[in-house]
């Protein structure tokens, strides 16, 4: 569980969406003129979760989850339909100037950077709106940039940058004031495996040395392997699960990977391989089954009674399958 005194503190928050339906055609577009149909959407769902100060948190869920949704709250810019939330003892949506000061928000798939202008000055426009003395921009935006490797981009227009550099400059931009919290809401999306991995290894070491709170939300489960010990899983707009990345294997994973290496001199085995477990991979010389973990130190020892082994390598089943058949539920 969080601390006793939480950065984060969320209890019941939810939020709906009310839309409306369209019939098709031109008699649909007439007939709404007059009369639509309203439907409402829950998109958050009595949400609830406490974080403490310098956790860094992976918030999962497919697609139309409610994560993006949730962030937004906390970051006050919606409005929730129920719930309360305290952040830094602010509720979010009360917009107060000392709460602005002490977060971020980085939405990857958004800009706040102005693309018709040198990435520096669209950072130094940030620095004026949060009142920064230019000698802490000057230290900030050079330790970053350093960090990041992008010293050498400051004077290139933000249009120009490549999408790697512009995520890096997005991020600078987000911890210009030294927000307490930040939120990131797919930070690495579209980015090739090296800016993938140099902003994961920034966002760690910055999580280590300033215990700046972070909430993380990403698909690429190699972003919340590497950084996240804590996740908490939502779906439907409920929470699905909250607890250490390892109980998730433990959790919903019955089983493990059993693979066998054969000794191909050997004569070939004549026994029924349906009794080790469902089998998932069969190649000359190779046999891997799911084996319940109950049965993994008997299964392994009949397999080396009845086959030729010339080696054995039991393993835990991927994070990413197990989210991925989770998300598939």
């Amino acid at each position: 569980m969080s601390p006793a005194a939480p950065i984060i503190d969320v209890r019941g928050l939810a939020k709906e969406f009310h839309t409306y339906k369209k019939e098709p055609g031109l008699r649909g577009a007439v007939r709404g003129l007059f009369r639509r149909e309203r439907e409402i959407v829950s998109a958050v769902k009595g949400v609830s979760f406490q974080i403490g100060e310098g956790e860094l948190v992976g918030f999962l869920g497919p697609n139309g989850a409610g994560k993006t949704t949730t962030l937004k709250m906390l970051a006050g810019l919606l409005y929730p339909t129920a719930g309360t939330a305290a952040v830094l003892g602010f509720v979010p949506w009360e917009r107060h100037n000392d709460y602005r000061r002490q977060f971020a928000l980085l939405l990857g798939q958004k800009n706040q950077l102005w693309w018709d202008l040198p990435a520096r000055e669209s950072l130094e426009l940030n620095a004026k709106i949060y009142g920064l003395p230019p000698a802490t921009f000057e230290r900030t935006v050079a330790e970053l940039t350093e960090l990041l490797g992008v010293r050498d981009k400051l004077g290139v227009m933000v249009r120009e940058l490549s999408l790697g550099e512009r995520m890096k400059m997005e991020l600078i931009a987000a911890l210009l004031h030294q927000p307490r919290v930040l939120f990131l809401d797919e930070p690495t999306i579209g980015l090739d495996v090296v800016s993938q991995k140099t902003v994961r290894e920034f966002l760690r070491h910055h999580n280590a040395t300033r215990r700046t709170t972070l909430l993380l939300t990403s698909h690429y489960m190699a972003d919340i392997r590497e950084l996240c010990e804590r996740v908490i899983i939502i779906d439907h707009g409920a929470i699905f699960f909250d607890g250490r990345l390892s109980e998730v294997v433990d959790r919903f994973a019955d089983f493990k990977l059993v693979t066998l290496r054969l000794d191909l001199s050997q004569p070939s085995p004549r026994c029924d391989l349906v009794q080790f477990g469902e089998r998932v991979e069969s190649d000359p010389g190779t046999l891997r089954f799911k084996v319940k973990r109950d049965r993994v130190t008997a299964v392994c020892k009949t397999m080396l009674d009845q086959l030729p082994v010339a080696d054995i390598d039991i393993q835990e089943v991927p994070i990413e399958d197990i989210i991925r058949r989770i998300f598939a539920r």
